[in-house]
């Protein structure tokens, strides 16, 4: 096992806060009570494991990331930088965003947002242009 430097890891109030042999937390994380590492797995700088939250054996957790309580990662996930998650999540997934969801989505999803404006100014010409082609319909045919 090893530390980083201003790393924290509370102490259970209930149970036992568990870091499992062969982990590595890298510097700046927080490890919140009664939380518990899988053996092997890898948090890199400043993440964060809010209380009762439980990673399986060989997850990697990238730099930023977060995870609310009380929940599970299952064995082998990764968790992509700055990504923040309140679900439990399966084992062997690969997840990005906040919310956290499937990092393919994710990456589909990044790469559109740079088009989004001109894709809604687009939707709008369309709207007008369907607005008028109906007004012209209405006019031809009043009945």
């Amino acid at each position: 096992m090893e530390i980083g430097a201003n790393t924290t890891i509370d102490r259970a109030a209930v149970g036992d806060t568990v870091i499992g042999r062969g982990a590595k937390l890298d510097n700046l994380v927080q490890i919140g009570h009664g939380a518990q590492v899988g053996q092997d797995s890898v948090l890199a700088a400043q993440v964060g494991l809010a209380g009762s939250t439980r990673l399986g054996r060989g997850v990697w957790v990238g730099g930023q990331a977060g995870f609310a309580g009380h929940l599970e990662v299952g064995d082998k996930a990764v968790i992509m930088a700055q990504s923040g998650t309140s679900h439990d999540i399966r084992p062997g997934a690969v997840m990005s965003g906040s919310p956290a969801f499937d990092n393919i989505t994710w990456l589909r999803a990044t790469a559109a947002f740079p088009k989004l404006p001109a894709l809604l100014r687009r939707v709008r010409d369309l709207e007008k242009e369907m607005e008028q082609l109906k007004n012209a319909l209405r006019s031809k045919n009043p009945g």
